[in-house]
């Protein structure tokens, strides 16, 4: 039973916050198109692009089904590392000061300023703030639907958990917008990405090894360990950025995420 929660649980939690962080996103740019082009478009399109990704999903799901769970494996393990170090990377170089935090608010008034018109009427439908809610969200979704399969199909019977984490995060993020009407910019997005980052890591790890025959110590328990290694490693990372701007301070470039 012990070893089946520590299974589960980072699966969910893993698909949880990575899911949040992303929903986060495709709120805010939501929230702008329904302030400047009216709710009626904003709600339309991001509901046509939830039912794209829900038919995407189902098409994709089934064929990864259908191939040999070694190659899946290896295969998702490949990319779901090197997703969860993209994540990793630019959370530790903006725990480190090399790169800006990411501002929602910020974000949030240049949608705003980019989709505010003189003619434009909140109380009718808008093609230009249904295309923009419906891209934001299909944009955003098909991360959090890559993460999805991506913690499911490696072991088939964590699909289920990694689709309620998803749906969970979903809920959570609807809820909050049609209550705040705002972006959630007090959200602690760079340390749910660092956390993402280190689950995502030490899951892709975990099945590369499982889909080459690797015997992990103390089965699902190596996950815990994995990830433990992980974030010492981007401690150490944090640290030492610090020291080469301290020598040289030159921030990095912002780029998206």
């Amino acid at each position: 039973m012990i070893a089946l929660w520590t299974h589960v649980a980072p699966t969910l939690l893993s698909s949880f916050f990575a899911s949040l962080v992303e929903f986060v996103e495709a709120l805010t740019v939501v929230l702008a198109v329904a302030a400047t082009r009216g709710w009626r478009s904003a709600i339309i399109g991001s509901a046509a692009g939830l039912s794209a990704l829900g038919l995407l999903t189902l098409a994709f799901g089934s064929q990864l089904g259908r191939l040999p769970l070694a190659a899946i494996q290896v295969t998702v393990g490949t990319l779901i590392v090197l997703f969860g170090l993209r994540w990793l990377r630019k959370a530790v170089l903006r725990s480190a000061g090399a790169i800006a935090l990411h501002d929602e608010a910020a974000i949030y008034a240049k949608e705003v300023g980019r989709l505010a018109a003189p003619e434009a009427r909140k109380s009718a439908f808008d093609a230009a703030g249904f295309a923009t809610a419906f891209k934001i969200t299909m944009i955003e979704g098909i991360e959090v639907v890559f993460i999805v399969l991506a913690l499911g199909v490696g072991d088939r019977a964590l699909l289920e958990p990694a689709i309620l984490g998803a749906l969970a995060a979903l809920v959570l993020v609807i809820a909050l917008g049609a209550l705040l009407h705002r972006p959630l910019s007090r959200l602690p997005e760079n340390g749910l990405k660092f956390l993402v980052g280190l689950l995502l890591t030490a899951f892709g790890t975990f099945w590369i090894g499982e889909g080459l025959g690797v015997e992990w110590p103390d089965g699902d328990l190596a996950l815990l360990f994995l990830a433990a290694g992980y974030l010492a490693a981007a401690g150490a990372a944090v640290i030492a950025a610090r020291a080469q701007l301290r020598a040289s301070p030159l921030r990095v470039g912002e780029g998206g995420l």
